[in-house]
């Protein structure tokens, strides 16, 4: 699992952070084949709060693909990333 909080400048309407957040999530969703919400900070116009998360049979492989969104992220949305955190649970036999 993922969570990353990013901040949005010049953003005046939240119509417009939607359509921004809409587009980050449906990226997340095609590039790397991960669930992606928008899970907090729903209301604010500054911050954005993207959660992603990958279930795999593979811990190595989840590890990558989170690192993988927090480039993506770094590289590619309109704002700065502001805050990334990750979560990996294992499941033994």
């Amino acid at each position: 699992m993922l969570q990353a909080i990013i901040q949005l400048d010049g953003i005046t309407s939240i119509k417009d952070k939607r359509r921004i957040v809409t587009s980050v999530k449906q990226r997340l969703r095609n590039k790397f084949a991960v669930s992606a919400a928008e899970v907090d900070l729903l209301d604010s116009l500054q911050f954005a709060q993207i959660g992603a998360a990958l279930v795999t049979n593979d811990p190595q492989h989840g590890r990558r693909v989170m690192q993988k969104i927090t480039l993506f992220l770094e590289d590619q949305i309109p704002g700065r990333l502001y805050d990334v955190e990750t979560h990996l649970e294992e499941f033994g036999n």
